[in-house]
């Protein structure tokens, strides 16, 4: 059961995450799913949704992870206009959920989109979808979880006697939506206007960590840390300028504060470095891509 000061931390952190742009809840005239609640794990939150745009051919494929910052949210959160838009393509998507900080601290989240993934894979032949066009999509906490997957080296264990954990976890391109490219607070102190801290402890987000395990920790799962000349390209959308004054509002400043330009910035700036695709999108930015969609077409489908 929760004790008393994480409801507290919860209730403070949930308008946060719920304010601004990022979290476009759109689920209106949303199209049924061919198949709903498919169990991918043994947590109750192991379960995804997945629409085929094609059953008569294979397909490429896009997973949307849904924000929340860990606490709530839902698979039910993806956007019609966007699911339509990529059926209407050609590609087919799935939404997944995966366990919140009341079931488990991170990286259980991570932990779980990485076993929805593979687990994707082994019905590749019984679905129709392309092993190798497996994109991952989503805002805030999902874009995190995207940037994990897209830019964490190969995690197959290919002498695993479960099948599931034998199937690659290697993404084929990720777009995300306000999402944190770096999970360290120093560095979110340091780049992101009048950010002070978060609602929440470290215990509370990692568990009982020793401070040498948390910083391990925080690495292991942030993009800017992990990222690699062999990683896929990336789409980043974020909904301020980077000169843009802080909202006078308490509630949107907050939001604003943790789904930060800075966070893109700093990862295009790395990615150029190595030598890999990252475009950009932020009001009056020069962006090759209009939007997720636009994006995940270009890569899936040539």
């Amino acid at each position: 059961m929760l004790n008393l000061r994480f409801i507290q931390a919860l209730h403070l952190l949930i308008p946060v995450l719920l304010t601004g742009t990022w979290t476009f809840a759109q689920t209106k005239n949303q199209p049924k799913p061919n198949l709903a609640n498919v169990k991918y794990g043994t947590h109750e939150r192991n379960v995804l949704d997945i629409w085929f745009a094609d059953t008569t051919k294979t397909t490429p494929l896009a997973i949307y992870i849904h924000g929340g910052g860990f606490v709530n949210g839902s698979k039910e959160r993806l956007n019609a206009t966007v699911l339509r838009g990529l059926l209407e393509s050609g590609i087919s998507v799935a939404s997944i959920n995966y366990r919140f900080l009341s079931h488990a601290p991170l990286p259980a989240a991570h932990y779980d989109a990485l076993r929805a993934l593979q687990f994707i894979r082994t019905k590749a032949e019984e679905w129709k979808i392309d092993k190798v066009r497996i994109a991952a999509f989503g805002g805030s906490a999902g874009a995190q979880l995207s940037m994990w997957l897209a830019f964490s080296d190969e995690m197959a264990n290919p002498d695993a006697t479960d099948p599931v954990e034998r199937e690659s976890s290697r993404l084929y391109c990720v777009a995300s939506s306000g999402g944190q490219t770096t999970m360290n607070m120093d560095l979110w102190k340091k780049w992101i206007p009048g950010f002070q801290k978060l609602y929440m402890t470290k215990e509370q987000v990692y568990g009982n960590l020793t401070d040498e395990e948390y910083h391990k920790k925080v690495e292991e799962i942030s993009a800017l840390s992990i990222v690699s000349s062999d990683d896929p390209p990336i789409f980043m959308s974020y909904s301020m300028e980077p000169d843009a004054a802080i909202p006078s509002d308490p509630k949107k400043a907050r939001g604003w504060k943790i789904h930060h330009v800075v966070f893109g910035i700093k990862l295009k700036e790395k990615m150029e470095k190595l030598g890999v695709e990252a475009d950009l999108k932020y009001p009056d930015a020069d962006s090759k891509y209009n939007g997720n969609v636009d994006f995940l077409k270009s890569k899936l489908l040539h």
